[in-house]
């Protein structure tokens, strides 16, 4: 008895997760034209996401090269001082 009705149970949530889960599908892939703008949309923000972060990342790093320089380390310091020159052209 206790296992018919548990069987039953297992049954309908089964149905309704597959119910479910079919009109999650169809709602996602929806049309062709919706695809497409989503992924375009999605694109952009990617885009504009990356741009931020590579940003702030190059700021970070010349702040603290330009904190190294100001040590006055000799290795350190004379080293970032050959890149400067390098990419300055002065050789």
């Amino acid at each position: 008895m206790i296992r018919k009705v548990l069987n039953n149970n297992i049954e309908k949530l089964l149905e309704m997760f597959e119910k479910k889960r079919i009109e999650e599908l169809v709602e996602i892939l929806g049309s062709k034209k919706e695809i497409a703008k989503r992924n375009f949309i999605a694109g952009i923000f990617r885009g504009f996401g990356i741009g931020i972060g590579v940003t702030i990342i190059t700021a970070v790093i010349i702040y603290f090269l330009q904190k190294l320089v100001r040590l006055n380390i000799p290795v350190i310091g004379k080293y970032i001082y050959d890149i400067i020159e390098i990419v300055q052209g002065l050789r």
